[in-house]
């Protein structure tokens, strides 16, 4: 087996300096340390488990503002079937993966991961969730689609033994590169096997393909197919491998955690829904296409957006709320509307924003179905609360709490709970203990209080509301980061050709 370490290769791009020797690099990456003692009955009295998993088209992704993808729902059932929230880490390069599980920052590593030998002296594997070739990724002929299947055939590389001497590009340390390896022993001769960085997603790597800066990757036969239907340019039809298994990784001291998501996965196998879930993902072609193709998708495309109206939104937040990050407004607008302009509750508040008449005329909207018109009313509201709780929450970030509940309860009902909070020995600025009396606002005991002044209230929606926001502004900021200036591998290509 030949290798090519990209430490080699940005050497001969940048030219500034040589690259260190390639065993320096290996001795000073962190060494995977032995995994802390942290198992299912400490991530129960946590309240949460942290999922370690990548940002892809089939795993994690934003689609229209709402977050998705395989190991995503699959999380949500399992972190709701253990009664814990679920608390996600994007976390691309699987060495780096493998440090922060053991190093008990993460409980589960949720990435597309193949079952190996050499990753079970680290970490432990759930059972399988299901089983998948490893496949070779090539561009067909520029004339394909006038060519018959055998003239297709004749032209592409077949049979594993015609690697021999060809350049194929992979991961360091994947599943990819461990079965290339193998298999240049078993078809006895060397694969040239370029090595990119940890960081280099696979999916990345298909998209070269596809656009022919370099010949050849290798994918697992899911995320293969799911790409090949918007690079049909691609040929993903000679496997590299046996099916291999597909699992989850975890510590090798949660003998707990294992059983319990053993026997879950057992359960939900049986169960339509396990099926639907991974059908939805990885055999609705027309469906995965659709998403791909949208403007509002972050899986693949480095300028997704999230809504039609983003635009319209940073402009309004940018004016009038500098110090808010639209991702937060553009959370809320989901949880209001879904970013539909038409939508109307029942208490008629309309729009993306969820207004009401006297309220978007205040704030000099005349037509509330007009997109432009609503947003920019809806941050004027913000703004005027913002006004309101400037003197009152003293830390902006609390402060912002504050700001969302009273936008979706009204002020008063915030007033009435700050006093309660205050009379009962707590912080009225702070919006955790402040939460606790807003929901005992339901029991008369409380709604009673000669403090209170706004009555009753059931008041679980905003405490919700507010949760809901956040959790989903988490994943905005993770999905659709801003400023990312990373060195991927398109920019390396893109120097190797300049």
């Amino acid at each position: 087996m030949l290798y090519i370490s990209t430490w080699v290769l940005l050497g001969c791009l940048l030219g500034c300096r040589p690259a260190p020797p390639l065993a320096a690099v290996e001795e000073a990456e962190p060494e995977i340390p032995e995994p802390v003692v942290f198992d299912l009955q400490q991530i129960q009295e946590r309240g949460e488990i942290i999922a370690l998993l990548d940002n892809s088209s089939t795993s994690y992704f934003l689609y229209k503002g709402q977050p998705m993808g395989y190991e995503y729902e699959l999380l949500c059932l399992l972190a709701k079937e253990l009664g814990v929230k679920l608390r996600l880490e994007i976390v691309p390069d699987l060495k780096d993966a493998f440090i922060k599980l053991n190093a008990g920052e993460g409980d589960v590593i949720a990435h597309n991961l193949t079952v190996t030998r050499d990753r079970k002296e680290w970490i432990a594997f759930t059972d399988y969730h299901h089983m998948v070739r490893q496949v070779l990724i090539q561009q067909k002929p520029r004339n394909w689609r006038q060519l018959k299947k055998h003239q297709i055939d004749a032209r592409l590389i077949r049979n594993p033994v015609e690697l021999i001497g060809k350049e194929v590009y992979v991961r360091r340390n994947s599943s990819y590169a461990e079965r290339l390896h193998n298999l240049s022993d078993e078809i006895g001769g060397d694969i040239v096997m370029v090595e990119g960085d940890e960081a280099w997603d696979t999916e990345a790597m298909i998209r070269m393909v596809a656009d022919g800066d370099i010949g050849l990757t290798v994918a697992d036969e899911d995320i293969a197919k799911v790409n090949a239907t918007y690079f049909p340019q691609l040929d993903i039809e000679t496997a590299v491998s046996f099916p291999q298994q597909i699992a989850w990784g975890i510590r090798k001291n949660a003998p707990e955690l294992q059983n319990y998501i053993n026997t879950w996965l057992a359960f939900m196998k049986g169960k339509p829904d396990f099926h639907v879930i991974y059908n939805k993902y990885f055999r609705s072609d027309k469906a995965q296409l659709r998403r791909v193709r949208s403007d509002f998708f972050s899986g693949q495309q480095e300028n997704g957006k999230l809504s039609p109206y983003d635009e319209i939104l940073t402009e309004a937040v940018d004016s009038l709320l500098p110090h808010w990050d639209w991702r937060m407004i553009a959370a809320q607008m989901y949880q209001e509307s879904k970013f539909d302009p038409r939508a109307e509750s029942w208490v008629g508040a309309q729009g993306l924003m969820q207004l009401v008449s006297e309220t978007g005329r205040y704030h000099g909207a005349t037509n509330l179905f007009n997109p432009t018109q609503n947003i920019w009313a809806g941050v004027k509201h913000i703004r005027w609360l913002e006004q309101i709780f400037e003197s009152k929450v003293s830390d902006p970030e609390e402060r912002k709490k504050f700001i969302l509940a009273s936008y979706n309860v009204g002020q008063g009902h915030i007033y009435d709970a700050r006093k309660l909070t205050q009379k009962y020995g707590g912080d009225p600025e702070l919006w955790d203990e402040v939460e606790q009396y807003l929901l005992l606002k339901s029991k008369s005991q409380y709604f009673r209080d000669a403090v209170v002044t706004h009555g009753y209230c059931r008041c679980t929606e905003p405490v919700k509301y507010v949760e809901e926001i956040y959790t989903r502004y988490e994943r905005y900021m993770q999905l659709m980061p801003e400023g990312d200036s990373t060195l991927g591998p398109d920019t390396l290509i893109a120097l190797a050709q300049d």
